[in-house]
């Protein structure tokens, strides 16, 4: 067995961050947030899969965490790979764990646009191009991005950016952005629309709505998103596949923020 690295250091993560508001934060708070979070438990898991990468490590991850998975639509996935797989992103990384592990399945491989936090997840480094949710991407990002497009394989991808949050009493994804509308023209790349089920914890949206009425900028729920990896443990994740949109789809009619929307509307209109 491998000797547990530590990949993750909460306290170290928080006062090197932009926010004054985390670097404010009393030492025995952050360490209730190490235990929320769970840093023990994930180091100990990324450690004993230290030696597998990509696809493999993405396998070890759900048989560890004893996920399984419900796919409506399976026949909706087109024979040729090279799309924009897009989903609604409810919970974080076990989303993005599903949707991976449903396309690696069909196509053998994919790439994902992710956020640069997964960058610190070095099995993983090779299989994504990272992105900065929250600011502007440095160049280096930019060129891998453009390199990602490029290519053969899928992409998955989650266009709202961001985790879902609560939305006029719902939950929801925010606006998703253009960015995917304008590479599938460019690089003529069909979109998947996909829709997953469910939601986190009550805490995640308890801390979001507490920090808006607070109005705190800081995502503070953000912290919780390891910790809620553990909450999917044992149980079944539900997703329905839509069929593709041509990338023909997105003409000069509408903008392709305003096509973007019309897929995210699709995207939710599966939940039916």
């Amino acid at each position: 067995m491998n000797a547990t690295k530590e990949y993750i250091n909460i306290h170290r993560l928080i006062k090197e961050s932009d926010s004054k508001l985390l670097k404010r934060l009393p030492n025995f708070m952050i360490y209730l947030i190490k235990l929320i979070i769970r840093q023990n438990e994930i180091n100990r898991i990324l450690s004993a899969y230290a030696d597998y990468e990509g696809v493999e490590f993405l396998s070890k991850i759900k048989d560890e965490l004893n996920i399984k998975i419900e796919i409506e639509g399976m026949e909706n996935l087109p024979e040729d790979g090279k799309c924009f797989f897009v989903a609604n992103h409810p919970f974080g990384f076990v989303d993005g764990l599903v949707l991976t592990k449903t396309v690696v399945n069909k196509y053998g491989d994919f790439r994902a646009i992710g956020n640069e936090a997964f960058m610190l997840i070095p099995q993983l480094k090779s299989k994504i191009a990272a992105v900065n949710v929250f600011g502007k991407n440095p160049k280096q990002y930019i060129l891998e991005l453009e390199k990602v497009f490029a290519y053969n394989l899928p992409i998955t991808h989650f266009p709202a950016g961001l985790v879902s949050r609560i939305k006029e009493r719902k939950i929801e994804d925010r606006d998703w952005q253009k960015a995917f509308i304008s590479k599938a023209i460019e690089h003529q790349r069909n979109v998947v629309p996909i829709f997953f089920y469910g939601q986190n914890s009550r805490l995640f949206y308890f801390i979001y709505v507490g920090r808006k009425l607070l109005r705190i900028k800081s995502n503070l729920e953000l912290v919780l998103l390891p910790h809620e990896i553990f909450t999917k443990r044992n149980k079944t994740i539900k997703m329905k596949i839509g069929k593709p949109i041509t990338y023909q789809t997105f003409d000069k009619s509408k903008t392709h923020f305003e096509w973007a929307q019309l897929v995210k509307e699709q995207v939710y209109n599966l939940n039916s």
